[in-house]
């Protein structure tokens, strides 16, 4: 009886390598979730990080950009070509050293460098009668009206021939001849100035005529001088001004 006692109580007492077990698997489970949990929270952290690096940069970048959109606003109209022409110089300028330190001729360098193409290109339009460079000044100007007109001069031979014999080697004045008086224009000739200048009128009016009167529109000046005042403020700051005017018509302005 005692031994069956003692067999029932050894079959209730879990040894040391028996039911022990489950209990140390259920303490290590919860280390292994806050592990994971820790680990997830570490991976979390990082990503944020990153995105918080990426956003600061991007902002950075975004600054740099608004400043030099700032700075390219601020900048004259054609900056860029002067860039590029000022560029252009110092590159012709280290060539010409670099020329003159090997003792070579630079214009013969330079040439060597074109290619035939823009040789041809180059000579063609060389060769382009009276090439419209834009006005410089007045004196050119005038020179190029000057050439224009004179291409315009058909020589009339015949009545050279006729005037040649008439008048001889007087035909041809030196400082001593006496012209005043001494030419009668034809008929033909005066007929060819006068139907000249009308052409030169009519195309001179073109370039400056006079805009009509719109009796539509508003007036906002006192005379002739302040409505041309006004016509030049409004080109160059209508755009910023226009919502004030808007604003002061309707009787909303603040």
């Amino acid at each position: 009886m005692a031994a069956a006692v003692s067999a029932l109580g050894g079959l209730g007492d879990p040894g040391p390598d028996g039911g022990g077990s489950s209990g140390s698997e259920d303490e290590a489970r919860p280390g292994t979730a806050a592990a994971a949990a820790a680990q997830k929270r570490e991976e979390r952290l990082r990503k944020f990080r990153e995105l918080h690096m990426k956003r600061n940069e991007a902002r950075k970048l975004n600054h740099q950009e608004v400043v030099e959109e700032d700075k390219r606003l601020k900048l004259p109209a054609n900056w860029e070509a002067k860039k590029a022409r000022l560029e252009w110089e110092l590159k012709v300028e280290e060539k010409k050293k670099e020329c003159a330190a090997r003792g070579e001729d630079y214009e013969r360098v330079k040439l060597l460098e074109i290619s035939a193409e823009d040789a041809e290109r180059w000579e063609r339009k060389k060769k382009r009668k009276n090439p419209d460079l834009g006005f410089s000044d007045y004196a050119a100007a005038q020179l190029r009206q000057y050439q224009r007109l004179t291409r315009q001069i058909k020589p009339d031979l015949e009545q050279y021939e006729k005037l040649k014999e008439q008048y001889g080697e007087a035909l041809y004045p030196t400082s001593d001849s006496l012209l005043h008086g001494t030419h009668v224009p034809s008929k033909e000739g005066v007929d060819r100035m006068v139907a000249d200048l009308e052409k030169q009128i009519e195309k001179r009016d073109k370039y400056s005529r006079r805009r009509p009167y719109n009796d539509d529109a508003d007036i906002d000046y006192i005379n002739e001088r302040n409505a041309k005042f006004n016509k030049k403020a409004e080109r160059f700051y209508g755009k910023y001004t226009a919502e004030i005017k808007q604003n002061l018509e309707r009787g909303t302005a603040v």
